[in-house]
């Protein structure tokens, strides 16, 4: 198995967890973390959109699109 170091926003990540002195403020960090890469999520597909490589028909493409990963078989 190899081992990888952990970056510095890893490192902050892990750290501000350990930190946490109860689960309310756990749920906190959580939620930042959640919206920060809820945000991120939007601006990209705004990007995406304005340029033109996301639009209607590609959404509604999207959302026929069966994405989860198929059952092996049990026989």
């Amino acid at each position: 198995m190899e081992t990888m170091a952990i970056n510095p926003a890893q490192r902050m990540i892990i750290e501000s967890f350990a930190a946490t002195r109860d689960e309310e403020e756990l749920n906190d960090l959580m939620d930042m973390l959640r919206n920060f890469y809820a945000t991120r999520l939007k601006r990209e597909m705004q990007r995406l959109w304005d340029n033109g490589t996301l639009d209607q028909t590609a959404l509604d493409a999207l959302g026929n699109e069966h994405l989860r990963t198929p059952y092996k078989s049990m026989q």
